[in-house]
C-alpha cells in the first residue's frame, strides 16, 4: 500500500491521463509517446525546476496530504459519566454548575512571565511569504481581537523593498515590520502577544536589536525549522532587479540572478521567476545557550524556539537545552505540516510525522521532569484544523503542552472573511456565502460581538479577515468546551493523558495511550468483582 500518490497533485497543478498508475512512481501505466500531459515528469520535461513548488506563488497554501501509518485520527477521546476536575475553587459539581459553556479554555505559558490565551491555539508562523504579507492586517488583527498569540515570521526586514540598513549593514528602517507590529498593537486586548522569529540572516541584519529599540517587543523566537521542509524558508520573485537585490542583502537566490546566462533567459520570457532562500542552520549546545544569552543581555524578557520533524536526536536537544536555558515555549512541528513556500515532494517525504514526534516529545519531557529538571511549556503543531485535534494533542502532551499552534487553519478564515469584504459590493457573493444574507451583519455570526469588543466607530474600519478569525476561533472554543465538558475536564490543566483511548495497538505502541480494549479494564474489573 503507497501511503502518498507521487507524480501529480492538485499542489503543482498536474494528473494522470490514466485511471492505472504504478503505486511507486505515480507514472501511468501505459506512458504513450504523444500524450499531450499533465502528470509532473511531463510538466518538468519543459518548465524543470518550478514543478518543485505549490503554485501559484502567493495564491495559496498546500498542505502535504501523505497518509501516515498512525495519525490523530487514531487515539478517540474518553467520556465519563460522573465527576468534574477542573472547576473554580469553592464551586461544587453539579448538573447546575458543570455545564459546558462553563468550561474555561483559557491557557498559559512561560518560564517566569506567563502569558495568557482565551483559547488554547495561536497561529504559525506568517512571513515573508506574500500570502502572509498582504494578509497580514487580516491575521494580526484577528489574532489581537481573538485573544490568541500571532508569530511574525522569518524574514519579513530582509525581503522588505524598502529596508533602509545602515553603514554596519544592519536594519535601520523596516516599513513592512513597523506595520506588522503596529497593526496588532492596535487592537490588543491583552491576551496573547506577538513573536517575532528570527533565523539565520534576521540575527545577521539586526532584527532583534531592531524590535527591541524601535518598538520595546521583549519576546523573540529562535527558530530551528519546520515541519514542511528542511531547508530554510524561500519565496519567489518576478523581477531581476529585486532578485539582485536580495542576493546583494545576503540571501541565496536560485538561479543566480548575477550570471550572464539567467539574465538571458530571464529577459526572453523562459526563466520567469527566481528563488530567494534562507540558509541552513547549524545548531551547538554552545552557540544555542550564547545566542539566548546574547538575547537577554540586549533585553529580552521572553525567549521561545520553534523546532521542526527534525530527527529524536534534535528533538531531546530542543527540550533538553530549552530546559537549561529556561525558554518560554518550545514548539514543536511535525510533519508533513502546510506552508505557503516549500518544496512539494519535501512537504510529502521529510521528517518525523506529527503523532509520532509528539508522542516523543512527551516521553522525553516525562524523563526531564522524573529526573527533578522541569521542561520549557509546549505547543504543539503539525496539521491541525479542528478542537478535537487541539484536545488530543493537549492530552496527549499533558502537563507539559499548552497550546496548540496552527498554520492555514487559521489562515483560511482571514482569507474568507477578506474575499467577503470584497466580493460583497460587487455583487458577486457566492451562494455558499449568500445563503446566509447580504450584510455582513446578517453573514458574520459573531459580527456583534466583535464590535462590542471594538467599539461601533471602530467597526467600519475593521478588515473583515478578522471577523473570520474570530469566528473560527470562536468555533474552536465551543467545540472545545463541549469535548472537555464531555471527558469532565472544565479547565485545561485538568486534561490529562487518561482521557485518551488508542483504536489500534500500533497507535498505542506509537504513544503509550492504552489501547481502548485496556483502558479502564481495571477499574471496570474492580466494580464487576467487588
Amino acid at each position: 500500500m503507497n501511503l502518498q500518490r507521487p507524480n501529480a497533485n492538485e499542489a503543482t497543478r498536474t494528473a494522470n491521463r490514466s485511471r492505472s498508475v504504478v503505486p511507486m512512481s505515480g507514472l501511468c501505466t501505459r506512458c504513450l509517446d504523444g500524450c499531450t500531459g499533465n502528470c509532473e515528469v511531463f510538466k518538468a520535461s519543459f518548465r524543470g525546476r518550478e514543478l518543485l513548488y505549490p503554485g501559484p506563488f502567493g495564491e495559496i497554501t498546500a498542505g502535504g496530504d501523505k497518509d501516515y501509518p498512525v495519525d490523530y485520527s487514531h487515539l478517540n477521546i474518553q467520556g465519563y459519566a460522573m465527576g468534574a476536575r477542573g472547576l473554580p475553587p469553592g464551586v461544587e459539581a453539579s448538573p447546575d454548575t458543570a455545564i459546558f459553556p462553563k468550561v474555561n479554555t483559557e491557557t498559559e505559558y512561560g518560564w517566569d512571565i506567563k502569558v495568557k490565551m482565551k483559547v488554547p491555539i495561536f497561529t504559525g508562523a506568517l512571513g515573508s511569504t506574500e500570502i502572509a504579507r498582504k494578509n497580514w492586517e487580516h491575521f494580526a488583527v484577528g489574532a489581537a481581537i481573538s485573544g490568541i498569540t500571532i508569530v511574525c515570521g522569518e524574514n519579513v526586514c530582509g525581503i522588505d523593498p524598502r529596508l533602509e540598513l545602515d553603514s554596519r549593514g544592519k536594519v535601520k528602517l523596516a516599513p513592512d515590520m513597523d506595520r506588522r507590529i503596529e497593526i496588532y498593537r492596535r487592537y490588543y486586548q491583552g491576551w496573547g502577544e506577538i513573536l517575532v522569529q528570527m533565523n539565520v540572516e534576521d540575527t545577521r541584519l539586526g532584527v532583534a536589536e531592531y524590535i527591541l529599540n524601535k518598538h520595546g517587543i521583549t519576546t523573540i523566537e529562535l527558530k530551528w525549522g519546520q515541519g514542511a521542509k528542511s531547508i530554510g524558508g524561500e519565496i519567489k520573485v518576478d523581477s531581476l532587479e529585486r532578485a539582485l537585490e536580495l542576493q546583494r542583502r545576503g540571501y541565496i537566490v536560485t538561479p543566480d540572478p548575477s550570471d550572464p546566462v539567467n539574465q538571458a533567459a530571464f529577459r526572453t520570457g523562459a526563466l520567469k521567476e527566481f528563488e530567494r532562500h534562507s540558509r541552513l542552520g547549524f545548531v551547538t549546545e554552545e552557540g544555542f545557550f550564547a545566542e539566548v544569552e546574547r538575547l537577554r543581555k540586549l533585553g529580552f524578557k521572553r525567549i521561545t524556539l520553534k523546532t521542526g520533524a527534525y530527527s529524536l536526536r534534535e528533538l531531546a536537544m530542543a527540550i533538553k537545552w530549552g530546559s537549561r536555558a529556561k525558554i518560554d515555549l518550545l514548539t514543536i512541528d511535525g510533519a508533513s505540516g502546510g506552508t505557503g513556500m516549500s518544496p512539494w515532494r519535501m512537504m510529502e517525504e521529510w521528517g518525523i510525522p506529527s503523532l509520532y514526534l509528539h508522542a516523543a516529545a512527551y516521553e522525553f519531557a516525562k524523563i526531564l521532569a522524573d529526573k527533578g529538571e522541569r521542561p520549557p511549556d509546549l505547543a504543539f503543531a503539525g496539521g491541525f484544523s479542528s478542537e478535537d485535534g487541539v484536545f488530543k494533542a493537549l492530552a496527549l502532551g499533558s502537563p507539559f503542552t499548552k497550546a496548540v499552534c496552527m498554520g492555514r487553519a487559521l489562515m483560511i478564515p482571514g482569507m474568507v472573511g477578506k474575499n467577503i469584504q470584497r466580493w460583497l459590493p460587487e455583487g458577486k457573493l457566492p451562494n455558499t456565502i449568500g445563503q446566509f444574507g447580504s450584510t455582513p451583519e446578517e453573514i458574520f455570526v459573531c459580527w456583534e460581538e466583535v464590535k462590542k469588543i471594538v467599539g461601533a466607530d471602530e467597526m467600519k474600519r475593521i478588515p473583515w479577515g478578522a471577523i473570520g478569525i474570530f469566528s473560527y476561533v470562536d468555533k474552536i472554543k465551543v467545540g472545545l468546551q463541549q469535548l472537555m465538558a464531555g471527558a469532565r475536564c472544565f479547565s485545561v490543566p485538568a486534561i490529562t493523558r487518561r482521557e485518551l483511548m488508542s483504536l489500534t495497538e500500533e497507535c498505542a505502541r506509537v504513544t503509550g495511550i492504552p489501547y481502548l480494549m485496556d483502558a479502564y479494564r481495571e477499574e471496570a474489573l474492580e466494580i464487576l468483582n467487588s
